[in-house]
């Protein structure tokens, strides 16, 4: 069984997914909010959509829309970007021990789906890091089930709240 297909099937994913459930109504309310000031600020549908998709990161939108609108230089909203993710630096390196044994790609991938959320809640069932490949596995099952049941309630509501922008009034 490939390891992927080995994750979704697992119990700890079903879990981290469930656990993560109790927040997807303020995460969907904060990618809805984020999707429709997207494009009330001007950005083109494509553009907020294609955002959404690649840069997963709610507080880096909002800080880069206005800016991408006005035409600041690239650096200027790679910085902005850069220094609002900063505390990303932080999880990453308390997160390191839980993942080195893995792969590059798999670290990289779980990297990009990383949340204030997801950390919060695996770091709090997991203290420390597993010390048994069983006990990795689960560590691991966990947080994929978090990053999943998380990327899932941003990505509809994100693209829920660029769909529903132009019906939105201004005003409100």
């Amino acid at each position: 069984m490939n390891p992927a297909a080995r994750l979704l099937g697992d119990p700890d994913f079903r879990r981290g997914a469930r656990d993560m459930l109790a927040m997807a109504p303020g995460i969907g309310a904060w990618g809805m909010v984020t999707g429709v000031a997207m494009v009330k600020s001007g950005m083109s549908v494509f553009e907020a959509v294609f955002m959404t998709l690649v840069v997963y990161a709610g507080s880096s939108q909002l800080a880069a829309t206005p800016l991408i609108v006005a035409g600041a230089p690239a650096w200027v909203v790679l910085a902005a970007g850069f220094c609002v993710n900063l505390r990303f630096v932080v999880f990453s390196l308390h997160m390191r021990g839980y993942l080195m044994h893995l792969p590059r790609w798999p670290r990289i991938v779980t990297g990009y789906f990383n949340t204030d959320p997801t950390y919060v809640l695996f770091t709090r069932r997991f203290p420390h890091p597993a010390d048994t490949d069983e006990h990795r596995h689960t560590q691991e099952a966990y947080l994929a089930g978090l990053s999943f049941a998380n990327w899932s309630s941003w990505i509809s509501c994100s693209l829920l709240g660029i769909a529903l922008a132009n019906a939105i009034p201004t005003s409100w």
